[in-house]
Formats: C-alpha cells, structure tokens, sequence
C-alpha cells in the first residue's frame, strides 16, 4: 500500500518504527494462533501466557494482572523522565459463538468460541507494537516510556477495565489509546471522532409476578402476560418522552418469557434486555428514569416488580488532543487520506472505564479488504479482518508512541 512521507522528528529526521517484514509474518502467525485458541474472558489463561512469553523472549518483564488473565508490561525505562506514560491497550478475550467461517486454516478450534469481534487483531497490532518500541529503546530511539496493557473479559459487563485499573495498569499513565476493527472501513485507513464514539450500555433484568389464575377469568387476577407485553413495548416508547431525543437512550429486548399453558395465566415473567445511551449525563441519570418507567406500566395492570439493573459501561468520550495525536499519527505513516470521519455506535467497549481515570481515545482500524462485497459485521460466526490490518495498527501505536514521547 503506498504511503505518503515518513513522519519527521525534530531536527528533520526520519520517525523510525516501521514493521519489518520478518516481524510482520510473525505476528500474522501469532494472530492465527490466538484465533485457533479462543478463550472467554477472566478464562483467557493460554492467551495470557503467549503473550507473556513472546514479551519475555524480547527481554521485557510483563506482570501478569491480580485477576489472573491479563497483563501489562512497561517498555523503555523511566530513567528519572517524570512525565507520564503513554499507554497502549488491547483487549483479549473472545465470543461464545461458534466460528462459522469456511475455508481458512485458522479456524476456531474450541466449540462454540470465536474471536469474532477482532481481539485477537488487537492484542496481536499492542504486542507487535511493543516488540518495536523495545528495539527503538535498545537504539536509544524511544523518547519516554511506553505501558501496553492486555485487558481481560472486554465482553462481560461491565468489563474487565475496571479490575485492569485496580491491578494498578494506570499508574504513572497520562494518556492512553486503543483500536477497534472495523468492517466498515477498508484497511489502511482509520476512523476518528471526538468526543463520544461509542454509547453506554447496560443491561436491564425485570422478573413480575402474580397470583396467576385461569384464562376464563383474567378480571380477577393479573393478566401478566398483557403487562409483561406492556413492559416491553410502552417502556421504550414511555422513556423516550422522559430524556432529551438526542440523548439517544434506548431499552431493547432480546428476551421475554411467561407461562407454559394456554388455558393459565401464568405467576411469573421474565424479561431481560439492554439499556444503550448516547450521552454521558443521560447515561448517569438512566437506573432511576427506567425503574420509574418499569414501575408505573407493570403498576398499572396489578403486577408486582423486581428489577435488576446492571450497570455496564459509559460512552467511550474521545479526547481532542488525543485525536490529535492519532491523526498526527496515521498520516505521519500512510497520509491524511487514510484517515476518515466516523459516526457513533451504539455498541459499548469497557475502554471507556479508563477515560473516566486519563484522557484518550479509540480510533476504528479498518480491516476490510478493498473491493470486498461480503458485508460481514463483528459479533458474527464469520467474521474475519484483513490481516494487512496488524501492520496498520502496529505503524499506528509506534508513531503515536513517539510523537508522544517527544512531546515536551
């Protein structure tokens, strides 16, 4: 792929950390062999040892997290330097889904386990990355200390973040970035976006419950199954006359459950669901609004509630200067044109744990190959990325490293 000029340090010389082509083919090796080997989170034990052992083998001293998957290891050396690091992070557990792609020899090897949502991209672009930081360092190229950070269980609410931040991985950290793949986007090119690119998302369980009765006489009992169908559809539409449209606060159902007879009106439902945000004060304010809601429509048809709301993630709120950085970053190695405009998701990402601490921001790494028509989505059994992607993102993290590092 043609690139427009090399990036430039002070004093017109030539930003090193380009990946050579023998790491390169490693790192695609590693990607498939994590993408064989794909492990839930809080369980991601042989991904965390691969890892650790690849670090060690450059000479770097990685800590395992207090959890017991994940790490975090520090490359270059304070030396005194008390300005605060850049950190870059990955995030490296898999979906329990079956990986249904056809033809490729990297193919999951566990049932029902896929890294469809492109960890094994990422933590595989953060170790490449780290491995030519440590060659700079060794050249005496690395101007401050870089952190890379491998976050377990991204994909279990409320994240993994958390307890990463607690085994002390932002400590002495200033700034911190990370990518997510993208399928929308072609590779070689990345999507910014200040402020929020990403939405809160939280998950939402309400059991009701009733004396039950017959289905002749519905007058004297609770009709739960028409308040639980109430529950689901005047909710929604009763939250969003209570927020701001442009908060964007959506409750979204993925179960609905009552009864086991057609003649009886059953004593318990069930519905289970998400609470997705756009904005960050509307996010804040969010259990008590849907509680209110949930209450007042279940109240109205006699049924009683137990709610269990669950607090996920906030938005991902990316930071300007930071975006900055990124920019300054990506067109430094491909041009401005690899870079792109992007719009907010509705998804959620625990990166976002992190933000609440240090500035930074997430940038979408495109992974699409040009001229592909497939369409293919995260979250999906098929999903694959252009490998050329790990390249991209490897260039990415080392020029933001540096241009960082010599940042006054």
């Amino acid at each position: 792929m043609s690139r427009d000029s090399d990036a430039q340090l002070p004093g017109d010389e030539a930003l090193p950390g380009t990946l050579p082509e023998p790491l390169r083919a490693e790192l695609i090796a590693f990607r498939r062999d994590l993408h064989m080997h794909p492990e839930l989170g809080n369980q991601e034990f042989r991904t965390t040892a691969a890892i650790k052992a690849r670090l060690e083998k450059a000479g770097l001293a990685p800590r395992v997290l207090d959890t017991g998957t994940g790490l975090i290891c520090d490359v270059g050396s304070r030396s005194g330097d008390p300005r605060p690091m850049l950190a870059l992070r990955a995030d490296i557990d898999a979906l329990p889904i079956p990986d249904t792609k056809a033809g490729v020899p990297y193919r999951s090897t566990v049932p029902d386990r896929a890294h469809a949502c492109g960890h094994d991209i990422h933590t595989t672009s953060v170790l490449g990355a780290g491995l030519v930081l440590a060659e700079l360092d060794r050249q005496g190229l690395l101007p401050r200390p870089v952190r890379l950070i491998f976050q377990p269980a991204e994909e279990v609410l409320p994240g993994g973040a958390p307890d990463t931040i607690a085994s002390g991985a932002l400590e002495g950290v200033g700034r911190i970035i990370g990518v997510h793949c993208d399928p929308k986007v072609d590779v070689g090119r990345i999507g910014l976006r200040v402020g929020a690119i990403t939405s809160a998302c939280d998950r939402l369980e309400v059991s009701l419950d009733g004396p039950g009765g017959h289905t002749a006489r519905p007058h004297l009992t609770t009709d739960l199954v028409t308040a639980a169908s109430k529950v689901a559809t005047e909710v929604p539409a009763l939250l969003a006359r209570r927020v701001d449209a442009r908060s964007g606060l959506a409750v979204t159902w993925g179960r609905l459950e009552a009864g086991h007879a057609c003649n009886v009106i059953p004593q318990h439902a069930e519905l289970s669901g998400t609470v997705r945000c756009l904005d960050l004060a509307a996010w804040r304010e969010a259990p008590d609004l849907v509680h209110a809601a949930i209450d007042e429509v279940a109240g109205m048809h006699g049924a009683k509630t137990v709610i269990n709301y669950v607090r996920g993630v906030p938005p991902v709120v990316n930071d300007a200067a930071v975006i900055d950085l990124l920019a300054g970053a990506m067109t430094a190695r491909r041009g401005s044109y690899a870079i792109e405009d992007t719009e907010q998701s509705l998804g959620g990402e625990d990166f976002s744990w992190y933000l609440e601490h240090v500035p930074g921001a997430m940038a979408r790494l495109g992974v699409r190959t040009p001229g592909d028509t497939a369409r293919l989505d995260l979250h999906r059994g098929d999903f694959d990325a252009d490998e050329e992607a790990i390249t991209v993102a490897v260039e990415l993290f080392t020029a933001s490293a540096l241009l960082d590092g010599n940042h006054p």
